[in-house]
């Protein structure tokens, strides 16, 4: 009994003195090859390359601000094989960095793992935290991270960089993915934002959004001339340093991710095609009886009245559909879709930003007369905020089309010319007569041409529209040698309001910043 007795208890010695050597090996000998090893899955787990180009934004002046940078910030990693006490070393690590104590337990239980992320980003006060506790298995090490410095400013515009198969990290959303390989091959990108009109932007469309407890809004800025996009932003945003905790539903690049029937903003280009081809003028009239009926559907004018003989002109001032109906049907169909393609609507407009989509013409390619009537006041089709403001542009630059441009060094490219300079003068000359009437967009000693919208949300279950609306305006000045471009659409406002309540007031102010911004002279300081 006692040879048995002295046997068992040499064997637990034996059994202790191997765990001990292991552990000895483990964390004193091995320790520099397991530390090793975490820095090299830190790195595969999203610390980057300090390389990896940067993005600029600019201002006026042709000044560079930095979009995107290479910061270093503190990796806060656990080598589990390491910690003794994995437990009570989770209970106070986790308070520091506000994470569940029992799933970090679990994470420092794991046999032989040799790798586990605690915080990325750390912030100096944690970092001295970690240290003060001394715990044993738990390191900090400086690592290189992609930085937005302006959080959630143009955010759609930049995108963010996530993990990487093969280690490091790749861009996944806006310019970080477009351009993944330059910016890898440690060549830096200047895009055509400028960063103040993109900050004043986007507080325009944030208390507008707060104002009318809107579900979304979209603001674009364009400089007609060349195509360049001086701002875009969108509602809701995100702030591209802290990605992984915001709904995959503010990553929408409403602007050019995102379709929408514009409403009465499209009878610009019905009228524009109009005039154009040679078929109506500013004073063509017509009589409006307030409805008109076509294949058995009855269409209506916004505020249910007629009002009798009306010009071309008088038609974009009170935004009448049976005006527009009235010029649809005397260009002809055919012509009518020809000239809406022209203008680039059923195509991507080519800006060098993931996900464009191209909208939908498919109403117009059916010979009903009622889709092309509902097309004239820009219902019944799809198309994106990119497409309205470049097509908005083509009037304000002479006729001329233009590639949307969102990178400083791309040469500016004529798409086509989509009117002669004679129309797009004439048509000017309409928008600007329709802010004078209407009065809310109007600035003093300034032309400004513009044209709002106000479109029913189809409802997608049940067929039809909702009663809920989305609201744009469009517009450009001076109108005599426009500068800028401005569309701003703001979805699902409270109470289903008209344009001129919520993005026709957000427009003046965006424009009287432009003009005082750019020192843009008047060009109406005789009449004012």
């Amino acid at each position: 009994m006692r040879i048995k007795f002295w046997l068992i208890r040499i064997g637990f010695l034996l059994l202790f003195g191997g765990l001990l050597a292991h552990i000895y090996n483990v964390q004193v000998l091995q320790k520099p090859y397991y530390t090793q090893r975490a820095a090299a899955q830190a790195e595969a787990a999203g610390a980057l390359e300090p390389s990896r180009g940067v993005l600029f934004f600019t201002d006026k002046n042709q000044n560079t601000y930095p979009a995107v940078v290479n910061k270093e910030y503190p990796l806060v990693f656990a080598v589990p094989i390491e910690i003794e006490n994995p437990r009570s070393d989770a209970s106070a690590i986790a308070p520091i960095f506000g994470l569940d104590a029992d799933a970090l337990a679990v994470s420092f239980a794991k046999p032989r793992d040799q790798y586990e992320v605690i915080a990325e980003k750390a912030n100096p006060q944690q970092v001295a935290q970690v240290r003060d506790l001394g715990i044993q298995g738990i390191h900090t090490r400086s690592e290189i991270f992609r930085f937005y410095p302006g959080k959630e400013m143009a955010a759609h515009v930049l995108g963010f960089v996530a993990s990487a198969p093969a280690g490091g990290v790749e861009g996944k959303y806006g310019i970080e993915l477009l351009f993944n390989e330059e910016l890898r091959e440690e060549k830096d990108i200047h895009l055509t934002i400028d960063r103040n009109v993109q900050v004043e932007s986007e507080r325009i469309i944030r208390e507008l959004v707060e104002e009318w407890e809107a579900e979304s809004a979209s603001v674009l800025v364009q400089e007609p001339i060349s195509g360049k996009i001086l701002a875009m932003a969108n509602l809701p945003a995100f702030d591209p340093n802290t990605y992984g905790s915001y709904p995959i539903s503010s990553f929408l690049n409403q602007s050019v991710q995102s379709v929408y029937e514009p409403g009465s903003v499209f009878k610009i280009i019905t009228m524009s095609a109009g005039f154009d081809s040679g078929k109506l003028t500013p004073e063509t009239t017509y009589e409006d009886p307030g409805y008109v009926i076509l294949n058995g559907k009855k269409l209506q004018n916004w505020d249910l009245k007629a009002h009798g003989l009306q010009t071309m002109r008088q038609v974009i001032e009170k935004s009448l559909n049976t005006g527009t109906v009235f010029a649809e049907r005397r260009i002809g169909h055919d012509t009518f879709r020809d000239y809406v393609r022209a203008f680039g609507f059923g195509e991507k407009t080519g800006i060098r930003l993931p996900g464009e989509v191209d909208g939908s013409l498919h109403n117009i390619s059916k010979r009903e007369d009622v889709n092309y009537a509902t097309a004239s006041y820009g219902q019944g089709i799809s198309v994106t905020p990119i497409q309205m403001i470049s097509a908005a542009s083509a009037i304000a630059n002479k006729g001329l089309l233009m590639r949307p441009l969102i990178r400083a060094d791309e040469a500016q490219e004529v798409i086509r010319r989509v009117m002669s300079e004679e129309t797009a003068r004439e048509m000017t000359g309409v928008l600007v007569g329709s802010v004078d009437v209407n009065v809310l967009a109007h600035i003093p000693q300034y032309e400004v041409a513009g044209k709002t919208g106000t479109a029913f949300v189809p409802d997608f279950t049940r067929g039809g529209y909702t009663d809920q609306v989305i609201n744009t305006f469009i517009g450009y000045a001076p109108a005599s040698d426009p500068k800028f471009t401005i569309l701003i659409k703001l979805v699902k406002p409270k109470n289903a309001p008209l344009a001129g309540q919520t993005v026709v007031p957000a427009f003046k102010k965006l424009t009287e910043y432009l003009l005082n911004y750019y020192q843009i002279a008047p060009d109406r300081i005789a009449n004012g």
